[in-house]
């Protein structure tokens, strides 16, 4: 049995472990941060592996829709695209978005 609040904690702990990153070098946090934060939503149960609009309905379509804005812009950046610090600041902020809206959730998620 996983123990309530586990995941919540380990998020807590790998998004304070990533700041550093951010800071210091925020388009090599991208592929971090949209590890972790697809992670989340796949334990929430987001439709994050599918391109499917049905598969979008009833689950929070602005959440899907800003995960999946900030991980083109994280693809652009590993493909050595040139991107502006404005756009990766941007994913950053829907990164940081959808990760204090899953902590806020008021669902268990284990």
């Amino acid at each position: 049995m996983v123990e309530p609040g586990l995941d919540r904690h380990e998020w807590e702990t790998e998004w304070q472990q990533l700041e550093p990153l951010v800071v210091d070098s925020p388009a090599e946090a991208l592929p971090e941060l949209d590890d972790l934060i697809r992670r989340m939503l796949a334990e929430a149960g987001y439709p994050v592996d599918t391109n499917d609009p049905v598969d979008d309905e009833g689950i929070d379509p602005e959440v899907i829709g800003s995960y999946r804005a900030a991980h083109e812009i994280r693809l652009i950046v590993d493909r050595g695209g040139d991107a502006d610090p404005g756009d990766v600041g941007q994913a950053i902020g829907l990164y940081r978005e959808i990760y204090e809206h899953l902590l806020n959730r008021e669902v268990d998620l284990s």
